[in-house]
């Protein structure tokens, strides 16, 4: 941690000094306060919430802020949201002023993003010329509804309501889901049994228990009830079980073609609903009554695993044990070679097959004509065309099996394609690997044949490297792991009298070094106290580049100074190739992460003491305006009224904080004022407690109830000198009010 430098007494009184004068004329920027939208009239109450939708997305806030001085020519002020939980480590800007550089009071118009939704939401405002940063606000409930129509639930979310009933046993569960919402996932939701709340907040819940389930999509405490997402109810009954199986068929396999009886469950209810399912896909639709199936032989895909499930009233929902159905005769044929063969002159290849037919008999064909005596698994063959094998099983249910065809070629050249074995790029991947990826026979007609499975291993293979043969890279493939093999890499290859070449291919690796920059501070504190940002790695003869949000900034110097906020990488070539090193992101200082627990204007009674602790620095120093130290802690206790300036530390950078002390009034709200312009109780002069507070808002009516005088963040200075009255004494009502709570009220006699 870095400390400040220690200094003799006077110069850090005169350095204190002069950054509380600093302080004094800088900007000061006040919390955004929300307000009524003003395009509904004058009558609406500031908003405490924000349900944003589609239809409806037009807030405000009041802004204010001192000029002393004003703001550069280029200043443009920000309203910024936080996150869910107040965090504003990367906040949204919502809205920029660029045309109130002169106007230290004013309205911002603001509408929520579509993935807003969270109870913490804070919002500040910044300017950009200076930086400085509002206080936050406190956090609300802010939602953008995007979706704000009635949930439907179903079981399983299959979208079929039916009568609102689903039956489960005792033991067993059943799923409710929501069924009519896009990207039901990326919202949270409540569910209810009956009145009670679930823990459950997904899009379905799993249930064993009686009762009507409900469920809405969470908006908050505030806003989910205006969405409208409330679901239809799902009543779940705990019914009894029947224990439905199907009756054991009379048999279980039977042939192409053979009649089969239908499948029954062994409760045949014409009042129940019966679904049928062959190994898990319905092929009955849920029909009343249809308690058999009857499928069909015909069919090439009759045999499987049979179940069906039963539902209705008073009855548990029940899926039968499975019946398995076989197809009697069915076998399989496997080819034991390649399907694309290479028969080279004066060779003999074997072709095989193997099949799980009982006692088979084969028949091979070449040419679509069968060969004569061709009657083993196997065939041994010397000439070239596209051979198969018929394989029959015999039997009373016989059938007839063909293999996939076997096509043999008789080249009169190869060719080789070399490629890379996984993804590759220039100057991307640190490592590759090469292999022949394909070989083609090429016969006479120029016809080519992927040969790749019969050959890859028959070819004697040798590796170049820019026309150089490569020492032992004489396999199908060869690894390259080092920026030393770069080059450009073709294989040859033999087989008996052919010798092959392969297509070329460029290889550039990249460097497998490691860059580490590092700065000596990660905050951009002001504009003349510089960054230093380095790196360990030796740059000498080499070519570089520093950059800053991915532009370069400069390519000269092995080290990098700077006074501004941005993301900074150094990129050094090596072989080619550009090495990048870690990024460094230099932070803005932000000044609303030095927090007090306690406003800026502390009230307390003469007499007793405020202790304030301050949070977020790395050294404190609390002063009175004498400039005395009167704590190096992040903690002061302040006794006597006045103005106290904290200098907090962070790292290098300072942020000054004033904190206005003054005493508890201990008069009571006066109840009459002579406004005869002697200067004695002329004004209507409140407590502490209540003026110069910019959340209490003071409301006076006249005698009629009209209003009269309502003002926020009240100065002691009513009446104005505009202010007349008419008749000799008047009385008036007023109101003090914290937010929506009415915290004083009563009369005020005005005598003349």
């Amino acid at each position: 941690m870095k400390r400040p430098t220690t200094h003799s007494t006077k110069t850090i009184l005169f350095f204190t000094f002069l950054m509380c004068s600093f302080s004094l004329m800088a900007q000061t920027l006040n919390k955004p306060t929300p307000i009524a939208n003003p395009t509904f009239g004058s009558g609406g109450s500031p908003w405490t919430a924000a349900c944003a939708s589609a239809s409806f997305n037009d807030y405000y806030v009041n802004f204010k802020w001192s000029a002393s001085p004003t703001v550069n020519s280029d200043n443009t002020f920000v309203l910024e949201l936080s996150n869910a939980s107040g965090d504003f480590t990367s906040p949204t800007a919502l809205t920029t002023i660029t045309d109130k550089n002169s106007t230290t009071d004013f309205n911002i118009k603001f509408s929520l993003p579509t993935t807003t939704r969270g109870t913490g939401y804070k919002l500040r405002v910044k300017s950009t010329s200076p930086v400085l940063y509002s206080p936050a606000t406190i956090g609300y409930n802010m939602y953008y509804i995007d979706y704000k129509n009635p949930i439907q639930i179903t079981e399983n979310g299959n979208g079929s309501i039916g009568d609102g009933t689903i039956s489960i046993c005792g033991g067993n569960t059943a799923v409710i889901a929501v069924d009519n919402v896009p990207n039901a996932n990326t919202y949270q939701y409540i569910w209810r049994k009956s009145s009670t709340t679930l823990a459950e907040t997904g899009p379905s819940i799993t249930v064993s228990e009686a009762g009507m389930y409900s469920v809405e999509i969470d908006y908050g405490p505030v806003c989910s009830g205006s969405a409208g997402t409330l679901s239809n109810l799902i009543t779940v009954e705990s019914g009894s079980a029947l224990g439905v199986t199907i009756n054991t068929p009379t048999k279980t396999s039977y042939c192409a073609g053979e009649t089969a009886p239908a499948l029954e469950a062994t409760i045949a209810d014409a009042d129940l609903f019966y679904t049928w399912y062959k190994d898990g896909i319905e092929v009955k639709a849920k029909t009343k009554g249809s308690y058999s199936y009857t499928f069909d032989t015909n069919n090439p895909s009759f045999s499987g695993a049979y179940t069906v499930k039963v539902e209705g009233d008073g009855i548990c929902t029940e899926t039968t044990p499975a019946v398995t159905i076989s197809k009697t005769g069915e076998f399989t044929v496997t080819l034991g070679t390649p399907t694309d063969l290479v028969n080279l002159p004066g060779q003999t290849k074997t072709l095989s097959i193997s099949t799980t037919a009982a006692t088979p008999t084969f028949q091979w064909y070449r040419n679509n004509i069968a060969i004569s005596g061709a009657t083993n698994s196997s065939l041994n063959i010397t000439q070239a065309g596209e051979y198969y094998v018929s394989t029959t099983q015999g039997g009373s249910c016989a059938a007839t099996v063909n293999s996939n065809k076997i096509v043999v070629v008789a080249p009169t050249s190869f060719e080789f394609i070399a490629d890379y074995s996984s993804t590759y790029s220039d100057c991307q991947n640190s490592t590759t690997q090469l292999e022949v990826k394909t070989i083609n026979a090429v016969t006479s007609s120029g016809t080519k044949t992927n040969v790749t499975a019969d050959l890859i291993g028959s070819f004697t293979y040798q590796w170049q490297k820019d026309g150089v043969s490569v020492s032992a890279a004489t396999s199908s493939s060869i690894s390259l792991t080092d920026t030393s093999e770069n080059g450009v890499y073709r294989v040859a290859g033999t087989l008996e009298t052919f010798n092959v070449n392969s297509n070329t291919l460029n290889v550039t690796l990249r460097s497998n070094e490691t860059i580490i920059i590092d700065a000596t501070s990660l905050v951009a504190c002001n504009a003349t106290d510089q960054i230093t940002i380095s790196t360990t790695t030796d740059l000498s003869g080499a070519t570089y580049g520093w950059y800053k949000n991915g532009t370069i900034v400069n390519s000269t110097t092995p080290t990098f100074n700077t006074t501004d906020a941005g993301t900074y990488q150094l990129m050094v070539n090596r072989n080619g190739c550009p090495v990048p090193s870690n990024e460094i992101t230099i932070a803005p200082l932000d000044e609303s992460l030095i927090t007090l627990d306690s406003p800026l204007n502390v009230v307390f009674p003469e007499g007793s003491s405020k202790t304030i602790t301050a949070s977020g620095g790395t050294s404190y120093e609390w002063a009175d305006s004498a400039n005395n130290i009167l704590s190096t802690s992040s903690t002061v206790s302040l006794t006597t009224e006045g103005t106290y300036t904290l200098t907090a530390y962070m790292d290098a950078c300072v942020i000054i904080k004033q904190v206005n002390v003054t005493y508890k009034d201990t008069f009571k709200i006066p109840n009459v004022i002579t406004v005869n312009g002697d200067g004695i109780n002329d004004l209507w002069l409140l407590p502490n407690s209540y003026s110069k507070k910019a959340d209490i808002n003071v409301i006076i009516f006249n005698d009629k109830g009209e209003e009269v005088y309502n003002v926020f963040d009240y100065q002691n200075n009513w009446p104005e000198s505009s202010t007349s009255f008419p008749t000799q004494n008047m009385v008036f009502y007023y109101k003090i009010k914290k937010g929506a709570d009415i915290i004083k009220q009563g009369t005020i006699t005005v005598i003349k």
